[in-house]
């Protein structure tokens, strides 16, 4: 086994390497909110204004001033106060104001009783409880302060945060602008989806799957198609690339058949970081720097492609658009509820369903086989099992890691 993983480095070693050379992009734009799902904050967000932007009631109920109410008697209605239509007069002593959620707090009043803890007379209300300075009243400010900062740069924005601006009068946002990556696939056996397949070709699932998923991180994609397996395709293809993008991403040519030309062209108009990974699938895995921009070049089989994409590219993407928060989700411990087969030497990834079982216990079972040709097992699955560099094979009760697929890989 040595034999056939030595040179190969970890993923985590593989993540350190490419996230400690990139820094975010520095270009910046301002958008307008309805613009800017998806984007990424570029710098602090600060409130123009106290939210509430007054103190208001917290219920329905009667402003009043605490020497009245301590009279322990029942107080006349000077008036009325409603959400927008706030209590204007005169309010004369041993009197209450009639006071609904979200109306500014008259003048003077240092409680509101809710109105469940009174009752109507005729013409006057009754107190049945006391109550204690500041009771039911929201101050303004008291959510959030003018001044304050409300998002960190960083931030993606979303259904969460696009209304909380739009709740603070705030119309446009400086964003990270969007990352440009040039992708393509290599190979003379790969048709474009659409097209009928002659004796020997496969479609070209990869490309198809590193473009879905550029989408939805928010890249702007540069599509060069199909490059066929010579050099002077490929040297043109990466020229291209390199200049159009901030990272290029290919699929296919990595491994160490004798028209893998990818190594070669990477080696000829770059510098390689590293190429084969201790995991599986996704050892043929190749990171470089070109002359304008970063590469990855992705393994030909589609769930390695996939997998790596996910695992390492996602990263990388999510630290060059500066978004601050980890790109994947924590990992857990359940217990499998399959029998797994798995050969020590190489970090693996087994596509899995999270489920709860009939004592509500979290566990996790495979989706079948595990071949790096068998894509089914995405459509199925909504997590990874990660088993151990050097484990075997998992009984049926044993404990695992499993990684739940983020928004990347759900429906």
């Amino acid at each position: 086994m040595e034999a056939f993983t030595a040179g190969l480095i970890s993923l985590d070693d593989a993540l350190s390497t490419m996230l400690d050379r990139v820094t975010p992009v520095a270009e910046t734009e301002t958008l307008p909110l309805t613009a800017a799902t998806g984007r990424i904050t570029a710098a602090a967000v600060i409130s123009p204004i106290d939210v509430p932007p007054f103190a208001n009631s917290a219920m329905d109920g009667y402003a009043v001033r605490l020497a009245d109410l301590a009279m322990e008697r029942p107080l006349a209605i000077a008036g009325k106060a409603f959400a927008g239509s706030p209590f204007s007069g005169d309010w004369p002593a041993g009197s209450c104001i009639r006071i609904m959620t979200g109306a500014p707090v008259p003048p003077g009043a240092e409680a509101v009783v809710m109105q469940e803890e009174t009752e109507l007379t005729e013409d006057k209300v009754r107190f049945l409880s006391g109550a204690n300075a500041g009771q039911n009243i929201r101050l303004a400010g008291e959510d959030i302060a003018r001044g304050a900062s409300v998002l960190a740069a960083g931030i993606r924005l979303g259904a969460a945060e696009l209304p909380l601006l739009a709740s603070l009068g705030v119309a446009d946002v400086t964003v990270k602008r969007r990352l440009r990556v040039a992708v393509f696939s290599t190979g003379d056996e790969l048709q474009p989806v659409g097209k009928p397949l002659a004796a020997g070709q496969i479609y070209d699932t990869n490309r198809f799957a590193v473009r879905l998923m550029l989408e939805k991180l928010g890249c702007e994609v540069i599509d060069l198609g199909i490059v066929r397996d010579n050099q002077p395709a490929l040297r043109a293809a990466f020229i291209e690339a390199d200049s159009r993008a901030d990272v290029v991403i290919s699929s296919g040519g990595v491994s160490v058949g004798e028209a893998d030309y990818t190594k070669a062209m990477l080696e000829e108009l770059g510098k390689v970081g590293f190429w084969k990974l201790a995991i599986k699938p996704g050892k043929p895995f190749a990171f470089g720097r070109l002359q304008n921009s970063w590469f990855c070049g992705l393994p030909g089989n589609p769930v390695s492609a996939v997998l790596t994409f996910y695992q390492l590219v996602q990263p990388l993407l999510a630290k060059l658009s500066g978004l601050t928060a980890p790109a994947l989700p924590p990992r857990q411990r359940v217990k499998s509820a399959s029998s797994l087969k798995k050969t020590p030497g190489r970090l693996d990834f087994q596509r899995g369903r999270l489920t709860r079982n009939a004592q509500g216990e979290l566990e996790v079972s495979s989706t079948g086989p595990q071949g790096s040709h068998v894509f089914s097992s995405f459509s199925q699955a909504n997590c990874f099992i990660v088993l151990e560099r050097e484990r075997g094979n998992v009984q049926a009760g044993e404990w695992v890691e499993v990684e739940p697929f983020n928004s990347l890989l759900e429906g």
